[in-house]
């Protein structure tokens, strides 16, 4: 099922064919393939906003919201498109990642906040998104994109390796955010025009540099990471093989910056750091949080524990576990309101010819259970009932050999639901951002050893403290740490 997001922009884009024009960029004055009027634009994000904002939720932290924002429209009201009604928005999300809607929407995470030191630092990454869409860098590439088949930015899955358009990506298809990139012209065009912004706005327009840096340093530690996960290691930015710093293209084009003077830039960190302190770090108690790759969730009452081994991605309406390979998967859901389980399978799921049913419990909740296959892929299946609520756990394999590799890892995560426990509700706490005061010989390694971030707590809190790799904080320096 592909999203209702993806739907509605193949809808427009396709309509929108006939409407195919050049437009003036509103930054070069030159003429660009555009597929809708800047009207269309507006509409187009403020539809996908909803989206957004119910795939992701937004961080319930009013003063947080009200900081971000007040720095993000002093930036826009500095940018070629001040006319826009700009909006800026923290969403509850442990990734590392920020995010442009056409039409002004712009989307950081409270994850990458985690790891951002200054007030300027902030601005450099809003600043970026910015430049996305005055340059209208997403219009201009779905233009591009429909012209030559809608294909080419609505292929994405939600697996690598599995062939299905079950888990079609907002963000690839519209956000374009600094982790997927927009190729290393659109970006460096980005990180210019952001630079720009910061010098008007009484910024140092070298903070772009710093951000792009802390980026560069997440790749480098996901890199290490990947080799003991065997998995592919994620890229930030996606545009430097080396670090930011020694990079000649980004200096030329944030050095453009110099010729707005800014006599005494704001840097401001530690009215930053006041605003990151009590931050939720990892998963927030709304989405639950995984611990040794077990959902607990003290919220609803429930616990799942996932395959060890396996990468589990926490989002708002789902928790899907992925195998190193790539080639299975066990999602939980929530199911619909008010079911029986059997006919929450029966209807709910459109499995092909010889799929079998039977009812049972998992752990004394009223459940069913289906195995057969979707679009030739096996799957198993439960709709379980909990509290008067009904949750589904599926396993999907790409193929029969994948499934008879995994079977029994899907069958036991399947069988693993079970009402949270009292110890488990302790373990449930979430993980905050708390601020202390860098006393004279105190080294990293040992606020890590007091850290509940286990065997990654020393470099997750150099990175969150910009000392990474091996840097140690000074005395008397404001850190973060993570209780």
């Amino acid at each position: 099922m592909s999203s209702p997001v993806l739907r509605r922009v193949a809808v427009a884009a396709s309509g929108a064919l006939l409407l195919t024009h050049c437009a003036q960029n509103p930054v070069s004055g030159g003429s660009d393939l555009v597929l809708m009027s800047e009207q269309q634009e507006i509409q187009q994000g403020a539809q996908a906003h909803k989206e957004v904002l119910q795939e992701y939720g937004v961080v319930n932290d009013p003063e947080l919201q009200a900081y971000v924002s007040r720095i993000g429209k002093g930036l826009a009201s500095k940018s070629h498109r001040s006319n826009l009604d700009w909006h800026f928005t923290v969403v509850d999300s442990p990734q590392v990642n920020a995010f442009a809607l056409p039409g002004g929407y712009i989307y950081i995470t409270r994850g990458i906040m985690a790891y951002l030191n200054t007030e300027a630092e902030l601005a450099g990454v809003v600043g970026h998104e910015i430049g996305h869409v005055t340059a209208r860098h997403g219009v201009r590439q779905q233009s591009a994109a429909t012209v030559i088949g809608l294909g080419a930015i609505l292929g994405s899955i939600l697996v690598p390796g599995l062939n299905t358009q079950a888990g079609s990506s907002l963000l690839q298809a519209l956000s374009q955010s600094l982790v997927a990139g927009y190729g290393r012209e659109h970006e460096l065009e980005a990180d210019r025009l952001g630079a720009e912004y910061l010098a008007k706005t009484g910024y140092n327009p070298q903070a772009m540099v710093e951000v792009i840096g802390v980026l560069k340093n997440q790749e480098l530690y996901d890199i290490q990471l990947a080799k003991q996960e065997g998995r592919e290691p994620r890229r930030y930015h996606g545009v430097f093989d080396t670090h930011p710093s020694n990079d000649a293209r980004l200096k030329q084009v944030v050095g453009e910056a110099r010729k707005y003077q800014v006599a005494n830039p704001v840097e401001n960190r530690e009215a930053y750091l006041k605003a990151m302190d009590g931050v939720y770090f990892g998963d927030s108690p709304d989405q639950g949080v995984i611990r040794n790759n077990a959902l607990l969730h003290e919220k609803l009452g429930i616990a799942v524990q996932f395959p060890q081994g396996w990468r589990v991605q926490n989002q708002p309406d789902r928790v899907a576990a992925i195998n190193p390979q790539g080639t299975a998967l066990v999602e939980l859901k929530p199911g619909p309101k008010n079911a029986q389980p059997m006919e929450t399978l029966q209807k709910g799921l459109k499995f092909d010819q010889g799929a079998r049913f039977e009812s049972g419990n998992v752990n004394g909740h009223p459940a069913a259970f289906a195995a057969g296959a979707l679009q030739g892929k096996p799957v198993l299946a439960a709709a379980i009932n909990h509290n008067g609520s009904q949750y589904l756990l599926a396993a999907l394999a790409k193929d029969a050999n994948a499934y008879n590799q995994n079977r029994n890892e899907m069958k036991a995560a399947i069988n693993s639901f079970h009402t949270l426990a009292a110890d488990e509700r302790r373990q449930a706490r979430p993980h905050t951002i708390r601020l202390v005061k860098a006393q004279p010989g105190v080294a990293m390694a040992q606020l890590a050893a007091q850290s509940p971030l286990g065997k990654s707590a020393e470099a997750q809190l150099r990175l969150m403290n910009d000392l990474y790799p091996t840097g140690e904080p000074k005395p008397g320096q404001m850190i973060k740490i993570v209780q």
